[in-house]
């Protein structure tokens, strides 16, 4: 074999190391790049869009990193990273290098204000502006930008990105780990990412990476020895010994599963050296995060309908402003608008049992939510935040939009309950009047959802279905998080509580709740009215509160209700 397998196939590998030096540059008549398809490969999680006054459409032809005590040097169409200027203080720089042409402007930002005022400059100066998170490193972002740059000029592929790029991550790691050469396959045999290597490789893997399959009488032998069927079967690693005349190596498998379904195979093969003894317990760790990975990559057919989620999931955490997304959600600015949220709350018992198992059951929720609401209304999108499924519902009319809406959740709620294990609840958010005031939609809907956190039997729920227990769980988030508003007396009724196994705080908080009335609440406790009576007679004197001023009494009743909740307040 003249040369590795790996550089004849270089040209289709995203994860090659990108080109440096002039040729590579603007100046040297690099094609531009949609701002677009840099941000889909580059994207989470190490830029937020915050505007993008000009569209995405703009050509970014080179990355430029600027620093304020120099020249910038930066010029039409450059991807500007702006180093040593963090939030508001970057507000000149930004200025500065947007009068150049440039096409964006990446900043480091931490608090709100900050955004605010970066923000409204990039929109004065028409240019693109992009958040960096706080822990994300300059050369690392600047290296994924030029690489994203350089993939997109070689391949034209609009869809080169995250999802590639996290396998082929993943297949480089298990190479490292084991010794080996790595490839990641479906289940139908197709050659997902496999592991760049100077290495000999077999007949086998040649063929497969050439063919971006196995080839078909290879892969009959493999039936043939049984290993697909063991593979299908579980966590088991699986050896195939060399076969010095068939062209294959010693090679080690496992599969990949989302609980029992199959989702695609791992294959590590012997180089020049001997696997290392860590490579089954590489491949079985492997296996989970890429059943992870591909469960992700199955709700997202290309990575241009994520970019859209991106945007939809920054205007909803008010990061960028509606005009933005607006076209680029394919929403009208000035119509109604409302927010839903929805998410899985496990049944006792059958609740799914492992991360992979979750995740698909999660990405089946999604599905089912995006087919229903496009059948809604076309201009519907949805996204997911941490785990929770937000449904954007724009260009809402406004006679009759609340009944709409509410009635398009109820459906999505019940076509998950005969679909799905887990249970749904949702949240619905108030119709709003323009797409720019989304995010104050989407808190109430969390604020909604919160409260359905303690109310298991509810399924869907607006505002004026839960008014006070919202307002009740916002004052307990309010406890919680804050020390200072907690009562010390009450935290020494609890110690006495703990150092002496007595129930004076549940016997004080029942007793508030049944408003004094000792006969209802003993009943509830299933001790007699005299014990009662008793219990709350010791606990005012151990804690010296007042119940007979009304604002201390409902002070000890919300903070004996906190206690009770204590970290099951839900935190988003």
């Amino acid at each position: 074999m003249d040369r590795p397998i790996e550089q004849i196939a270089s040209d289709s590998d995203p994860t090659r190391t990108p080109a440096t030096g002039p040729e590579s540059s603007a100046a040297g008549g690099a094609e531009g790049v949609p701002l677009r398809q840099l941000l889909i490969a580059v994207g989470e999680p190490l830029v937020d869009v915050l505007a993008a006054p000009a569209g995405f459409d703009v050509d970014v032809r080179d990355v430029v990193i600027v620093d304020p005590e120099e020249d910038s040097g930066a010029g039409a169409c450059d991807l500007v990273l702006v180093i040593g200027a963090r939030g508001r203080s970057a507000v000149r720089l930004v200025r500065g290098v947007a009068r150049s042409g440039v096409a964006a402007v990446a900043v480091k930002v931490e608090a709100e204000q900050d955004v605010r005022a970066l923000r409204e400059a990039a929109i004065d100066e028409g240019v693109a502006l992009l958040g960096v998170r706080p822990g994300v490193r300059w050369e690392q972002l600047e290296s994924f930008a030029r690489s994203a740059l350089d993939n997109a000029r070689i391949t034209g592929d609009p869809d080169v990105g995250e999802a590639l790029g996290d396998l082929f991550s993943l297949a480089q790691t298990v190479a490292a780990m084991t010794d080996g050469i790595v490839s990641i396959e479906d289940t139908a045999n197709r050659v997902l990412a496999y592991s760049r290597s100077d290495d000999e490789v077999d007949e086998l893997r040649r063929l497969s990476i050439l063919g971006r399959r196995g080839p078909e009488s290879y892969l009959a032998m493999l039936r043939e020895w049984g290993v697909y069927q063991r593979l299908r079967g579980g966590e088991e690693v699986v050896r195939i010994e060399e076969r010095p005349d068939l062209g294959i190596r010693r090679r080690m498998a496992v599969g990949i599963h989302a609980g029992a379904q199959p989702l695609g195979t791992i294959w590590v093969q012997e180089g020049r050296r001997s696997l290392s003894e860590r490579t089954e317990r590489a491949l079985v760790g492997a296996a989970r995060v890429a059943a992870l990975q591909l469960i992700r990559q199955r709700t997202e057919s290309t990575m241009g309908p994520r970019f859209r989620e991106n945007l939809l999931a920054g205007l909803l955490e008010n990061r960028i402003d509606g005009e933005s997304a607006a076209s680029n959600i394919g929403a009208d600015l000035r119509q109604p608008v409302a927010v839903v949220v929805l998410t899985l709350r496990p049944r006792e018992q059958t609740g799914a049992s492992n991360r992979s198992e979750i995740e698909l059951e999660r990405a089946e929720m999604t599905s089912l939510i995006s087919v229903h609401a496009a059948a809604y209304r076309r201009s519907a999108l949805v996204t997911t935040i941490g785990s929770r499924v937000y449904v954007l519902l724009p260009d809402l009319s406004e006679r009759q939009a609340e009944a709409a809406v509410s009635g398009l959740t109820q459906e999505i709620v019940t076509a998950a309950r005969g679909h799905l294990r887990s249970r749904v609840q949702a949240g619905i958010g108030s119709v709003v009047p323009t797409l720019e005031e989304a995010a104050s939609s989407r808190a109430e809907a969390d604020r909604i959802l919160d409260a359905l956190g303690h109310e298991p039997g509810t399924e869907v729920a607006t505002i004026a279905d839960v008014r006070s227990r919202v307002l009740l769980s916002e004052v307990l988030t309010t406890l919680r998080d804050n020390e200072r508003m907690r009562d010390p007396r009450l935290a020494k009724l609890r110690a006495y509580d703990g150092d002496n196994g007595t129930e004076f705080c549940r016997s004080l908080l029942s007793y508030l709740e049944s408003f004094g009335e000792v006969r209802a609440a003993s009943l509830a406790l299933h001790v007699h009215p005299n014990t009662l009576r008793y219990r709350v007679r010791r606990a005012v004197d151990i804690c010296g509160v007042d119940l007979d001023d009304p604002a201390e009494r409902l002070s000890v009743h919300l903070q004996l209700l906190a206690a009770r909740r204590g970290e099951a307040v839900p935190r988003r």
